[in-house]
């Protein structure tokens, strides 16, 4: 690539609430590469934006009295979450609630968003790309897809069935378009399906849920060995790894050096975009902090210079504003950067 990807994680979270037509429009307005929503299901079987399939921290549901017997516990991916599910709503019950701020305490800004933007789905964040007057790209992730398909209602299958309508499951569409997931058999099982680019998404912790399932003990951490780096080349073509994966933290959570992963995975024939970057203090590192106060936005420009600087391919981005004056600022310096 000629430059990292900027890509507005749910759209610009940290000014408008995730997942909404506005936050999406304005990291359009703010030159975001691509857009990224999460899907799930409804019980109707239509792709909805949701970071997770409990909705009760990210929409009214909790004040609607009408729904009060909808509450539940449930086990998804081997933990029990208590609330309200998108798989026990229709589409149609689902677009009578408004979206609230996920994380108030840090973002209380917009908490004054609440209760206004109804949930959207797949389909609509589709339009919403093709609509923006420029390329701008979808990358979308299927939450949970070993859960969903246990339950009838295959994510994957929904995903290429809308990209079909769309006219997206091509290499040279409108619209590019990116999917990604945290597990590994819903994408081998993608690979043969779709022309377009296959994300292995990675955490610092834990195990793809499909793994887990099937009692292959693999962690994600496992998966960064240069041998798993080629078996993963072999169904995707890049690698989304949490930040603290490509450079690591001392004792005091300031930033150390870079990992062997990036060269590792370009070595691999692997591109990769690394999650997730944001201002607030509360989610840099120690040495980019400004003051104490968790919500305060400290310098998290430095911060992406450093993972450019890493050879990263892309960047998950809360703020794309940041990330874009971010990236710029890296083209400017670095002319003769390691992608040139």
């Amino acid at each position: 690539m000629s430059r990292p990807l900027v890509i507005a994680h749910r759209g610009v979270p940290g000014q408008r609430l995730e997942h909404t037509r506005p936050s999406y429009e304005l990291a359009i307005e703010q030159g975001a590469d691509h857009i990224e929503p999460d899907v799930v299901v409804t019980r109707d079987g239509v792709l909805v934006v949701r970071h997770e399939n409990e909705i009760g921290h990210t929409t009214d549901v909790g004040t609607r009295a009408e729904f009060a017997d909808r509450r539940t516990t449930k086990v998804i991916d081997g933990v029990a979450f208590s609330g309200w599910f998108t798989e026990d709503f229709t589409l149609s019950e689902l677009k009578s609630l408004r979206c609230r701020e996920r994380l108030p305490l840090l973002r209380e800004h917009n908490t004054l968003l609440n209760d206004v933007e109804p949930i959207l789905t797949f389909d609509e964040v589709l339009t919403i790309a093709r609509a923006a007057g420029r390329t701008v790209g979808v990358y979308v992730e299927t939450k949970h897809p070993t859960y969903f398909r246990e339950r009838g209602l295959d994510l994957d299958d929904r995903v290429l069935d809308a990209l079909e309508r769309f006219g997206l499951n091509r290499a040279d569409a409108d619209v590019p378009v990116i999917v990604q997931s945290a597990e590994t058999r819903n994408l081998r099982e993608l690979r043969p399906r779709t022309p377009l680019p296959l994300v292995q998404l990675m955490d610092r912790t834990g195990a793809p849920w499909d793994l887990v399932a099937a009692g292959d003990p693999r962690t994600y951490s496992d998966l960064e060995a240069p041998q798993e780096l080629a078996a993963i080349a072999e169904y995707a073509d890049g690698i989304g790894p949490h930040k603290t994966q490509v450079i690591g933290r001392d004792g005091g959570h300031r930033l150390t050096e870079s990992t062997a992963l990036v060269d590792d995975a370009h070595t691999a024939g692997l591109f990769v975009h690394v999650w997730t970057l944001r201002n607030e203090n509360n989610f840099l590192p120690a040495d980019h902090r400004i003051g104490r106060e968790k919500a305060v936005h400290g310098d998290a420009e430095s911060e992406y210079l450093a993972y450019f600087d890493a050879g990263v391919d892309g960047v998950f981005s809360d703020f794309s504003r940041t990330a874009v004056r971010a990236r710029d600022r890296w083209l400017a310096e670095r002319p003769a950067g390691p992608r040139a």
